[in-house]
């Protein structure tokens, strides 16, 4: 399950890159998938990834060692994928003259190889996630592959911009798209049982990457959104979603 979430997740970074050439940057589409991804993540990290990192490292610690254990972990989490996303572009639409072409291909290159290091990251946390939750790694799955569209868009126009290929650029896409796969599989193949503890780090790890992505590109998007209807509207489907799968 966790290789088929994965494999899923890649194609949402190919449809991003389709809206770019299809549809013209519909704006309602992204800004609803935004939306929603900052819902579900939000309630994922409340209502399962704290009260699960809680439960594994508190299994042989007091409450403060406990408290400072999770703390480091999601700061770790946190400070990962803010080093990584220093070398991708905005996830917002291009201001200014365009960049370039030999520039554009030095940022798609560089962008692509933090992308590819990012995802396998992302690829590994989902697998395990869904190892030891399936219904937690499911909702991670989903939120991560929404804020996975605006990026694909992104890659897609700088490369496109550089080499003025539909063809090229899906190509480049899609193998971008299969490093969350590959991550995926590494648990897969040195598959051991884990101590709880260590459970209990990598959900804090995940939680602050969760945190990161949340904070520092969907909040901004949320809140500066001209699409309000929109965005309520995504807000309030990704709570209900994640209710739902509660009583399920």
């Amino acid at each position: 399950m966790g290789l088929i979430l994965t494999l899923v997740l890649g194609l949402f970074i190919i449809l991003g890159a389709g809206i770019v050439f299809l549809t013209k940057n519909n704006q309602k589409f992204i800004q609803f998938s935004i939306s929603l991804a900052f819902s579900v993540m939000v309630m994922l990290i409340l209502v399962d990834l704290l009260p699960e990192a809680w439960e594994c490292l508190g299994q042989e610690q007091t409450m403060w060692s406990t408290i400072l254990i999770l703390g480091i972990c999601i700061v770790v989490g946190f400070v990962i994928l803010l080093g990584l996303d220093q070398f991708i572009p905005d996830h917002e639409e291009k201001k200014g003259k365009q960049e370039e072409q030999n520039h554009m291909k030095h940022i798609g290159l560089v962008s692509s190889i933090a992308l590819v290091i990012h995802n396998l990251m992302e690829g590994m946390a989902i697998s395990l996630l869904v190892t030891n939750d399936l219904r937690a790694g499911l909702l991670a799955g989903i939120g991560v592959g929404l804020h996975n569209i605006p990026l694909g868009m992104v890659i897609a126009s700088t490369f496109y911009e550089s080499n003025h290929s539909i063809k090229k650029t899906m190509w480049i896409i899609l193998g971008i798209s299969l490093s969350t796969f590959v991550g995926g599989m590494f648990p897969f193949l040195f598959e051991t049982k884990i101590p709880e503890i260590i459970e209990g780090i990598f959900f804090g790890i995940t939680i602050g990457m969760l945190l990161y992505i949340v904070i520092m590109e969907l909040l901004p998007q949320v809140l500066h959104t001209k699409e309000k209807k929109v965005t309520w509207t995504g807000i309030a489907l990704g709570v209900v979603l994640l209710l739902l799968t509660l009583f399920l």
